[in-house]
């Protein structure tokens, strides 16, 4: 089945690690299913964006704006130490970026978490308040 131009798809292996938790105007607002750390990822509801140059000034503009929507949500509900944002793309070439809460003695610290040993999925209810808190960026 081919897709229809213009039609948002969300690459499988993001829809796998994450759960979804609103979209905003530009970005579907994922949270990561690892509990180690407050993680969330927006990704543009756009086709075929796997670099921030392959989007529109007016998009770009609209992510850095929601990215740090996000982050504030993160840093006010978690008070994290420090928020970390990035864009790798090694592994999922769709555009995406991931926004951190990171904190002195969570796991790894002053170490990156991408690749640090095996997620800790959510247990049922355990993401909730954060979950709401995020929701509300969508408002």
């Amino acid at each position: 089945m081919q897709a229809e131009p213009g039609t948002f798809f969300l690459d499988p292996r993001l829809a796998a690690d994450t759960r979804p938790i609103a979209d905003l105007p530009l970005c579907r607002l994922l949270l990561m299913n690892d509990a180690r750390w407050p993680w969330v990822i927006l990704v543009p509801r756009r086709e075929k964006l796997v670099e921030l140059f392959d989007m529109t000034a007016e998009d770009r503009t609209r992510l850095f704006e929601e990215a740090n929507a996000a982050a504030r949500a993160l840093a006010d509900f978690t008070r994290a130490e420090k928020i970390n944002i990035g864009t790798l793309g090694n592994m999922v070439r769709q555009l995406h970026v991931h926004v951190v809460a990171r904190s002195t003695g969570d796991p790894n610290w002053h170490r990156p978490n991408w690749g640090f040993e095996t997620a800790r999925p959510y247990a049922p209810g355990e993401a909730d308040a954060l979950t709401a808190r995020m929701q509300d960026l969508a408002v």
